[in-house]
């Protein structure tokens, strides 16, 4: 009896796991990527605030933490569900924030002079998970369907919904990759590629182009929809180039606020 307690509760937990934004191995890339990309001031700064912890190691924090008492306010800010009908910029806001005000809100914490060390810790920590979930489609999703988890589909035989699909399953069916062998292999842009994926960014304007992505998925992925290879193959590539997008913008802020010498290439990142 107690063997079986303890299997069901690894298979809740694992349950649970699936349910996170991009996976747990998406942040992990999105957040290698950046490092990557980041200038050694930049780089130096960072590890010093987080007191010596890389990034990648503060990824997915937020994604329990949300579903804590102490940050449970930041639980709408992983998303922004805009309604099927609506357009980006006319989608009705969410009165306890979203993921793009939440980006802002935590730049605007970390350039402060005045906010204390503790506060541009946790800033710094909910910027790098944020940025990961701009990046991931049904975090642009429908309200009305939770972002996709209540639109059903089938993946390789077993009942499943569109978020979940989109979090996990696609990339580990994809690539059966460490977040660090995901970086080896995507993070080649040269540099004009990589200048056009950083320049005159902003947030909302992320989160637009993300949006659109989404408004595609959900019409090539009727409710019931039946996925296989076909559609794996569909998509990797869209999902590879989300996961450069995020890490190169993200190297892009963080290089704007933690580098004095460094020229931002975004647009609400003041100097």
């Amino acid at each position: 009896m107690k063997l079986n307690r303890t299997l069901i509760s690894i298979s809740l937990a694992v349950v649970g796991l699936n349910a996170f934004a991009w996976g747990q191995k998406g942040h992990d890339v999105t957040a290698y990527i950046a490092e990557n990309n980041l200038t050694s001031t930049a780089y130096a700064n960072v590890t010093e605030l987080l007191d010596g912890k890389s990034i990648v190691y503060w990824a997915n924090w937020l994604d329990n933490a949300s579903h804590t008492p102490e940050y449970a306010y930041s639980k709408t800010w992983h998303y922004k569900n805009i309604d099927d009908g609506y357009d980006y910029e006319e989608a009705p806001l969410h009165k306890d924030g979203d993921i793009v005000r939440a980006i802002n809100q935590q730049v605007v914490i970390l350039q402060n002079p005045n906010a204390s060390r503790t506060d541009k810790q946790l800033a710094l920590k909910i910027l790098v998970h944020l940025m990961g979930d701009l990046h991931q489609p049904m975090h642009m999703g429908h309200a009305s369907d939770l972002g996709g988890n209540r639109w059903t589909v089938n993946y390789f035989g077993r009942d499943s919904n569109l978020h979940s699909v989109w979090d996990s399953s696609i990339p580990e069916s994809a690539h059966k990759w460490t977040y660090s062998e995901w970086n080896d292999q995507i993070n080649r842009a040269d540099p004009a590629e990589a200048a056009l994926i950083i320049a005159n960014g902003s947030p909302e304007k992320w989160g637009e182009e993300t949006f659109d992505i989404c408004r595609s998925v959900y019409t090539l992925t009727p409710e019931g929809t039946k996925i296989s290879y076909d559609y794996v193959a569909q998509w990797t590539p869209v999902i590879e180039i989300q996961f450069l997008r995020g890490g190169l913008r993200l190297a892009d802020v963080l290089n704007s606020i933690f580098d004095p010498e460094y020229k931002p290439s975004n647009t609400f990142v003041k100097k």
